[in-house]
C-alpha cells in the first residue's frame, strides 16, 4: 500500500472517530454547560446595564462562544473513554495515536463552529453587517481548529474523571477570556495589556471578528491569520506528542 493511500485511510477513520465521538458528546452535560451556557451568561453579565451597540459587542461574543465551545468536547473525550474502558478497545484497532487526536480535535471543530454560526446569524437577522464575511468564514474555521488543538493538551494528563480535566482547563481558559481583547479592545488597552494579549490566540480571532464586523481591527489581517495558524500547528503537535507519552497510562 502507497503511503498516499495509507494517508488517506487514516484520515477516513480520524474522520469515523469525530463521528462516534459526536454522537456521544455532544449531549454530554459538561459539554453544554462548559461549552454553550457559561461563556452565554458571562457575555450577558458584562454587557447587561452597559450602553454597547450590537456592533461592538458582537466580535467579543462570537469569539468567546467560539472558544469554549471549541474547547468543550476535546478535553474530555480522553478520561471519559478512559472511565468508560473504550479507549483500549479504540486503540486495539487499526489506528494510529494522530489519527485518534485528529478525530477528537475534529468532533469539537465541528461543536465550536456550529455553535458559532447561531450568534452570527442571529446577529445578522437584526442588523449587523459584514464587511468582510469571507474573512470571517475562514478566520472563524482556523480558530475553531485552533482551540480544538489547544483544548486536547488539557486531556494529556492521564486522569480518567473528566470533571478533574474540566476544572483544569477552565483554569486555563477564563483567565484567556480576560486578557484577550474581548471586553477592551487592543487599542484601548495600556501597553503592557496588549503585551499579554499577544500570547492568547484567542486575541487574534477576535483581531478578525473586529476587523469583519466594526472594521477596526488592531494588527493587519494577515497578521492574525498567520499567528493562529502557527498556534493551530504548535498545538496540535504538541498534543499528539503529549498523548502519545501518557496514552501507556491509560490503558
Amino acid at each position: 500500500m502507497t503511503d498516499g493511500r495509507i494517508v488517506l485511510q487514516q484520515v477516513r477513520r480520524a474522520l469515523s472517530i469525530a463521528k462516534k465521538d459526536i454522537r456521544i458528546y455532544y449531549s454530554k452535560g459538561p459539554v453544554i454547560i462548559f461549552g454553550i451556557l457559561f461563556p452565554l451568561f458571562l457575555f450577558l453579565s458584562f454587557a447587561i446595564g452597559r450602553n454597547l451597540s450590537l456592533d461592538f459587542m458582537m466580535p467579543g461574543l462570537l469569539g468567546m462562544i467560539l472558544f469554549f465551545t471549541a474547547t468543550a468536547i476535546s478535553p474530555a473525550v480522553a478520561p471519559w473513554e478512559t472511565q468508560a474502558r473504550t479507549l483500549e478497545r479504540l486503540m486495539s484497532c487499526p489506528v494510529t495515536l494522530p489519527t485518534i487526536v485528529l478525530g477528537d480535535v475534529l468532533a469539537s471543530f465541528a461543536f465550536g463552529v456550529a455553535i458559532s454560526f447561531i450568534p452570527l446569524i442571529v446577529g445578522i437577522a437584526i442588523g449587523i453587517s459584514v464587511s468582510q464575511p469571507i474573512i470571517l468564514a475562514f478566520g472563524l474555521i482556523l480558530a475553531a481548529f485552533c482551540f480544538s488543538s489547544l483544548g486536547l493538551i488539557f486531556s494529556a494528563t492521564p486522569a480518567s474523571t473528566p470533571s478533574t480535566i474540566m476544572m483544569l482547563s477552565s483554569m486555563v481558559k477564563f483567565p484567556v477570556v480576560f486578557i484577550s481583547g474581548i471586553f477592551i479592545p487592543l487599542g484601548d488597552l495600556p501597553q503592557w495589556g496588549r503585551a499579554i494579549a499577544f500570547v492568547s490566540p484567542l486575541t487574534y480571532f477576535t483581531d478578525i471578528a473586529r476587523h469583519s464586523l466594526q472594521q477596526n481591527g488592531y494588527l493587519p489581517v494577515a497578521t492574525d491569520v498567520a499567528v493562529l495558524l502557527g498556534f493551530s500547528i504548535f498545538f496540535l503537535v504538541l498534543a499528539m506528542r503529549l498523548h502519545q507519552r501518557t496514552m501507556p497510562r491509560r490503558i
